[in-house]
């Protein structure tokens, strides 16, 4: 199956570098370029999009507000986005993560990250193995808009849903780890941690992976570390 891939960036030399290497593969294919956000959701409403790698700051609508609205609508539910940014470290980018977006990369990434980046968002996972996404986590929520212990109880009550193996499996994905590497540390079958992974999310609300790491943190069932 071929993934069509929307560009959106204010600079039309990485535009046209990234389509070039995108249309390269031969399961992928450019379907669409935006210079801003406003263009962005038009054109991932026109063009039956399955991933869009979205850079933030561009003029008008910038890439946050892009992401929540293609986030919230119903008929783009199967759209997975990849924040694209020049700072490995930017609090913008969880506040995309929160909005929707299944996780991030720098602009100086190798082309073979970006592609991966790509299949792995198509597939349904989040961009959460670099230590760095994990730390930027960490980071802007222990600072962020939490209660004084740290919890949101809004999402800490959300928890109550879930069983004591869901919250296990949770405490793992909330630490990067893949359903593989979840299902040997808890010895179980992949399949086990995939449906425990799918059940949290339908219960929490979650549209991905990525969304169930902020939770997670938001929630205080994974403390933010201060190292």
């Amino acid at each position: 199956m071929t993934i069509r891939v929307l560009l959106v960036d204010d600079q039309a030399l990485l535009r046209s570098a990234f389509r070039v290497l995108v249309d390269s593969e031969p399961d992928m294919e450019v379907v669409g370029e935006a210079s801003d956000g406003a263009e962005a959701v038009r054109l991932a409403k026109e063009r039956e999009v399955d991933v869009v790698l979205m850079d933030i700051r561009m003029p008008g609508t910038d890439g946050l507000a892009a992401t929540r609205l293609i986030g919230t609508d119903p008929a783009l539910a199967h759209v997975r986005v990849v924040i694209l940014t020049t700072f490995e470290v930017d609090d913008y980018v969880v506040q995309a993560l929160r909005a929707g977006a299944s996780g991030f990369l720098g602009k100086g990434s190798e082309p073979e990250e970006l592609l991966s980046a790509i299949r792995v968002a198509a597939g349904g996972e989040a961009l959460l193995s670099p230590t760095a996404t994990k730390g930027l986590i960490a980071r802007f929520l222990a600072q962020g808009d939490l209660g004084d212990d740290g919890r949101d109880p809004a999402r800490t009550d959300r928890l109550d849903a879930l069983t004591s193996r869901e919250r296990e499996v949770l405490v793992q994905v909330a630490g990067g780890h893949s359903n593989d590497e979840i299902a040997e540390r808890l010895e179980v079958s992949p399949l086990t941690v995939k449906t425990h992974v799918n059940r949290a999310m339908a219960k929490l609300g979650a549209r991905d992976r990525a969304q169930l790491v902020v939770i997670a943190y938001e929630s205080g069932l994974v403390r933010p570390r201060t190292d």
